[in-house]
């Protein structure tokens, strides 16, 4: 039995997606958390890539974030509000569990605005209701939430996967798990660390230890941490079964820390 009555919020994106097996695992542990409510939001990347690359066109990241021209936006919010999304529910029905897929704007949950680093249809995201979500963990369905979001005036955007997740952790006040390809994040020995601060982070990522999307994934930690006033975890999705150690207080991963 677990102990928490917090929601769990888990975000999942990149090489699990490309991994039957992984996501069935994940989705066979997520079945066993007995009253336990669990939300997943999911990112997708390497199918959007490969999506634009079939259409023509090329990607361009800034600061680990996708660029996200206008032109571009039919194909990634078909790719992941689409097919993305719906493989997921459809392997999370496959085993008993009632998933139901949305994104970011469905039931007016979250509001975006534009991205001030220049990057095309790039949302940034803020918590406005929880109403829809509330409901459906009431009756215990499981939200699978894609990372494509609206401005205030009905334009699509592309939201960055992790910032989606933080934002709907505020949402709920759950706990949030970033799931990723590797145990958590490392210094620069190559050690994996049990906990990260704000001030160490910024050393490691001046040095170059911490680079690519582990920045966007560390920094969205780090403000998850800091907006809800306790520490985030930073796992593998190759180690599903730590999820209940998780939930029972135990360490896992890489522990983000709000100071």
């Amino acid at each position: 039995m677990v102990i928490t009555q917090k929601p769990l919020v888990i975000k999942i994106g990149g090489a699990i997606l490309e991994n039957d097996s992984a996501l069935h695992a994940l989705l066979n542990v997520i079945a066993t958390l007995n009253n336990q409510s669990v939300v997943l939001v999911h990112g997708g990347g390497c199918v959007v890539d490969e999506m634009l690359t079939q259409a023509g066109f090329t990607t361009e990241k800034k600061h680990g974030l996708r660029v996200t021209p206008a032109a571009q936006m039919p194909l990634i919010a078909g790719a992941l509000a689409g097919t993305v999304n719906k493989t997921i529910v459809s392997q999370a029905n496959s085993l008993g569990l009632t998933g139901v897929g949305l994104s970011l704007q469905d039931g007016n949950m979250v509001s975006c605005d534009l991205h001030e680093l220049d990057l095309g249809q790039v949302g940034v995201p803020k918590a406005v209701s929880s109403t829809l979500l509330d409901n459906l963990l009431k009756h215990y369905f499981l939200p699978i939430i894609s990372s494509i979001g609206a401005l205030s005036n009905g334009d699509l955007v592309n939201v960055n996967a992790d910032d989606a997740a933080v934002v709907i952790c505020q949402l709920l006040n759950a706990e949030l798990l970033l799931l990723t390809d590797v145990d958590g994040v490392k210094d620069a020995s190559g050690q994996y660390l049990n906990s990260l601060n704000n001030t160490r982070a910024k050393q490691l990522v001046e040095q170059g230890v911490i680079a690519g999307g582990m920045t966007a994934k560390v920094n969205a930690a780090l403000y998850a941490a800091k907006q809800l006033r306790r520490s985030i975890a930073v796992a593998s999705w190759k180690k599903p079964e730590q999820i209940a150690k998780l939930l029972n207080g135990e360490q896992i991963g890489t522990r983000i820390e709000a100071n």
